[in-house]
């Protein structure tokens, strides 16, 4: 008996390795990602909700980031596949990628035939980051002339009809495996930040380089079921660990509550700063800032609750973070919202451990049509 062909909807290349369950309507989906959850989250599954997801399915993607490959006359932008046959692996373009939303593809069309070759243009990775486009070549500044790209006002034009408020390059000589180069950022046209509206939280900035949600509705859903379980007063201490551009700090900020968080990313922290005020974001790892909250709890102590809000990368939180928590911080009541269900249960445990009561965990559908899934776990002492 033949094994049945799978129904990819509209555009989808069956070759592209994206998008595990493209083929699954979205009952089938959703049901693959809680089982998944249910698995993966097994001591407390009692305390798993039912899957939040958004009625929008495809065309959200507004942040993409794709291979650039020459393909002698234009440029093939997509994923790249390896094989033990070819483990250079080739691009595999993505034109009419479905999950991306209608102008991003038309970007990505217009840039496949309008770049030049690699010959004046070592291409890599094109970036695109809400309005923000980004080139991202293997060279070094002073060997690429930058003027010969074509993007003066004429050739800006189309991209402006695009949406696009700004173009970037960044240089990276060692272009691969990683995107950016923290050192090789330098703006060719428009603006140097975008700006993104979240409904009664307002507008934000962000960068090239910054970090966003794909879905700003059903985030805004996960991030006020946060608010509602930490219910932070004008008394209370609110710590944020990793706080991107700063939509957390400015939920709790408007509440009155004291804030404070931690960014790795420089960027990200920079914009914090811009988007939640001056002083809201101490930049560097958690655990490297473990002092500055510290003296920054001794200033008001006696006063009102300690509540944390934690959204960390997959690696989860660091185990010297972990045992700060739970020794020193104390938070009453704990809001983590996670990307990765793996680390998600160790940090449970650990937190379990040190006399911390899992409440409740809600999944959320971030990401449609892929296997990815995050959980919104909120603990209390």
């Amino acid at each position: 008996m033949s094994e049945a062909v799978p129904v990819l909807e509209p555009g989808c290349v069956a070759d592209c390795p994206g998008c595990k369950f493209r083929a699954l309507n979205a009952g089938e989906s959703d049901a693959r990602k809680q089982d998944w959850l249910l698995n993966r989250l097994a001591p407390w599954a009692d305390r798993v909700g039912a899957l939040r997801a958004s009625p929008i399915r495809w065309g959200y993607r507004e942040r993409a980031t794709l291979r650039a490959e020459w393909a002698g006359d234009s440029w093939k932008l997509g994923l790249r596949v390896t094989s033990r046959e070819d483990p250079k692996g080739t691009v595999i373009a993505i034109p009419e990628c479905p999950v991306h939303s209608p102008r991003i593809r038309a970007l990505m069309e217009l840039l496949s035939r309008s770049l030049p070759g690699p010959e004046r243009l070592p291409l890599v990775f094109v970036s695109v980051s809400g309005s923000l486009l980004t080139l991202v070549v293997k060279a070094r500044e002073a060997e690429l002339d930058l003027a010969a790209l074509g993007f003066g006002e004429a050739g800006a034009t189309g991209l402006a009809k695009l949406g696009v408020t700004g173009v970037f390059v960044n240089f990276s000589p060692a272009a691969g495996q990683r995107v950016f180069s923290s050192r090789g950022w330098r703006q060719l046209w428009g603006e140097p930040r975008g700006r993104l509206e979240l409904g009664a939280l307002g507008a934000f900035e962000y960068g090239p380089d910054s970090f966003q949600q794909l879905i700003p509705s059903l985030f805004l859903r996960a991030m006020e079921e946060a608010r509602a379980f930490l219910a932070p007063a004008p008394t209370d201490a609110v710590i944020d660990l990793c706080s991107g551009l700063g939509v957390s700090l400015r939920l709790w900020k408007q509440s009155g509550a004291r804030t404070l968080g931690v960014e790795l990313g420089g960027e990200a922290a920079g914009l914090a700063e811009r988007n939640a005020g001056a002083g809201s974001c101490l930049r560097g790892r958690c655990s490297e800032r473990l002092p500055q909250l510290d003296q920054w709890l001794q200033e008001r102590e006696g006063a009102g609750r300690v509540l944390l809000f934690a959204n960390p990368p997959r690696l989860g939180l660091e185990p010297e973070v972990r045992r700060w928590i739970a020794e020193r911080a104390r938070p009453a009541r704990l809001a983590y919202l996670s990307c990765s269900a793996g680390t998600l249960s160790r940090d449970l445990s650990d937190l379990e451990k040190a006399g911390y009561a899992v409440r409740r965990i809600t999944p959320y559908d971030f990401f449609p049509q892929t296997h990815h899934v995050e959980t919104l776990a909120l603990l209390e002492h």
